[in-house]
This record gives C-alpha cells, structure tokens and sequence, in this order.
C-alpha cells in the first residue's frame, strides 16, 4: 500500500507539473503574441493618422448622405451633420486619446472580435473582419498544410536511405543542392509558372479553381488539385534538399553510436535497427527542425500566394495592406501571430514528450 501511494503521489506531482509548465508556456506565448500584434496596431495606424484620416472621410461620408436627402431643410444640415459626426466618433472611440484606442483595439483583436472592414468584403458581400478571415484560413491551410506533410515524409525517407548510402552519387547529389533551399517558395513558384503554365502549358499559372467552379463535389476537388500541384512543388523544392541533408547528418550521427553497432553485432534486422536505434533517437532534432521550417514558411505565405494568386490570408493581408484596411490588417497579423504561436507551443510539447532526456519537475520546469 505503502508503495502504491508514493507512486500515485509522484504521478499526481508530475501530472501538476506538466500542467504548470504548459500553463507558463501559454503564458509566455500570449504575452508574446499581444507585443507583436500591439506593435502592428501602432504601425498599421500610423500612430494614430489613421484614425485622424477616417475622421476626415467620416465627416465627408456624413456629409454627402445629409446633402443628397432633399427631405432635409438646408438650415437644418450643418447641425445634423455635426450630430451625426459625433455619434460615429463616439461609436468608434475616436473621441478617446490614441494609446487608449490602441489598448481597445489590442482586446478586440487578441478576442478576434475584429469589427468591420473599412474597404473589403467576403466573397458573400459580409464586412465582417471575422468572416473575411475565416473564409480565407482554409485555403492556407490546406496548402501549407499539405507542402509541409509532404516535405516531412518524403525527407524523412530520403535522408534514412542516404544514411545507408553515404558517400553515394545520389548522397553527393544532395548535398549540393542543399544550398538551393536559401531561396524562398515563391521563387521558384515563378519559375515553375512560366516553364508549366506557359511553355508548357500543363497547370493553371494560379487561382484555386477553374472559374466558374465546378458544382460536382469531386470535380471541384480534382480542380483544386490541379491548381494546387505548382504551388506545393514551389513549397517543396525550396525546402526538401536541405532538409534531407540535416535529417540524413542526424541519421549518421547516430548510426555510429555503441549502442547502434551493438545491435548490429547481435544481428538484429536493419530495419529494427533503423526504427528504435536511429529513427527514435532523432525525432526530438527532426521535429524541431521541422517546425522551425514550418515558421519560415508561415512568414512566406503572404509573396508566395500573392505570385500563384491563391485566395489565403497571404493575400488577403496583401490586398489589405493595398486598401490601407486597418481592421483587416490587423486581423491578418493576430492570425498569423496565433498560427505562429500555436507552432512554437507544438514543438516545446512533442520535444517533451519525445526527447527521453527532457522531463518537467514539479515546480514546472524543464530539467
């Protein structure tokens, strides 16, 4: 009895711990999201002229809707103008100083309570901030989402092979084009438009679909399948020779470890070797380098959409910075902050779970 409650106690305090380290981590990554999304709200509103140009086309809107009404005595105009005026900037906190202002916009924005675009609108006609966002997200995901798996599976057996192949034609092949991962997505994505979509025309140079879309649920998904092809290829070649080469020096590192040539001493089988003895052992690097990979590309999404004209929120922050939509800018950036965030927050707790040598204590931390 003695024993099972020592170790019921010692799980309830790892249990605390864990839950105390991931509750820091939210912490620290919230407290670094509201930094950088209050740092954008300052520069996208210019500190504060901004808001003091939508006064002024506040007061011109007023105006012309007070002036085209013929039901309304010009002598009584300028004072409903006036009225009307004030009650918008009241509305919109305009009557407040800046820095109060900018802490409102901070809450609304880290709640996603975005309000309304000044400039765009879904494509269902909404003004909604909220809605403008969301019907982009899927896009971007989908693509991201689907480049990086792809990237990540096809490297990890890539690199194991060369791992048995050091030394290779197709080793020494990697290896110098690793160098060709230094230029980002969409460069290549320019390349690879103007060799397959107007050489040779065989996929659409952009878009997410043919227009008008498909009302067949799997010709719609075949379409956005084909569309999808460059840009994913664009993701990939800028990212798999490279990571390739640092999986496969991680591989070799650690298939002339003691432990690994013991095992091949015993005759256990290569591909038991290569699952617990290499492949376990490196997944704390691998996923890090992973996800490290995955933060860059986030920060690319906005040019590389933009070039295969893709309707994700890389080009709905390009579009909004074009317009000058404060709101919408804004919304874009607290996105991307989270998905940034949330990626970060990813790798501390896949590293705690897979690195054996990395535990949280009690008191929280990492030891």
């Amino acid at each position: 009895m003695a024993v099972a409650g020592l170790r019921l106690d010692r799980r309830v305090r790892e249990v605390g711990g864990f839950a105390l380290f991931v509750l820091r981590r939210v912490v620290a990554l919230v407290l670094t999201v509201m930094v950088g999304v209050y740092l954008t709200i300052v520069v996208a509103n210019m500190g504060g002229q901004v808001d003091e140009l939508r006064l002024i086309q506040i007061r011109a809107d007023v105006s012309e809707a007070v002036r085209g009404d013929p039901g309304i005595v010009p002598a009584e105009r300028a004072e409903l103008i006036e009225r009307q005026v004030a009650l918008e900037v009241e509305r919109l906190n305009l009557d407040q100083p800046f820095i109060w202002r900018s802490l409102d916009y901070l809450r609304r924005a880290m709640l996603l309570d975005l309000g309304r675009a000044e400039q765009m609108n879904s494509d269902l006609g909404s003004r909604q901030v909220a809605a403008i966002i969301t019907e982009r997200l899927p896009a971007t995901l989908l693509l991201f989402g689907t480049a990086n798996l792809l990237v990540f599976a096809v490297s990890i057996f890539a690199a194991l092979g060369l791992s048995r192949r050091y030394g290779s034609g197709m080793d020494r092949t990697v290896v110098a084009l690793a160098p060709t991962s230094a230029a980002p997505g969409w460069f290549y994505g320019i390349f690879l438009i103007l060799v397959f979509a107007f050489v040779v025309p065989i996929f659409p140079p952009g878009g997410m679909v043919t227009v008008p879309p498909p009302e067949n649920p799997i010709v719609y998904a075949l379409s956005v399948l084909h569309h999808m092809i460059l840009p994913v290829l664009a993701i990939f070649v800028s990212s798999i020779f490279v990571s390739i080469y640092s999986w496969r020096t991680f591989f070799l590192i650690h298939s002339s470890e003691d432990f690994v040539e013991m095992a091949r001493a015993k005759g256990l089988p290569d591909r038991m070797i290569e699952n617990r003895y290499i492949l376990r052992p490196t997944l704390p690097p691998i996923v890090t380098s992973f996800l490290l990979m995955l933060i860059g590309l986030w920060s690319g999404a906005i040019i590389l959409e933009q070039v295969f004209n893709w309707p994700g929120l890389g080009t709905l922050l390009f579009q909004a910075i074009g317009f000058r939509d404060t709101p919408v800018i804004i919304g874009g950036v607290v996105i991307f902050a989270y998905l940034l965030a949330v990626t970060v927050f990813l790798l501390d707790f896949l590293y705690a779970l897979l690195d054996p040598r990395v535990r949280v204590g009690p008191d929280g931390g990492r030891r």
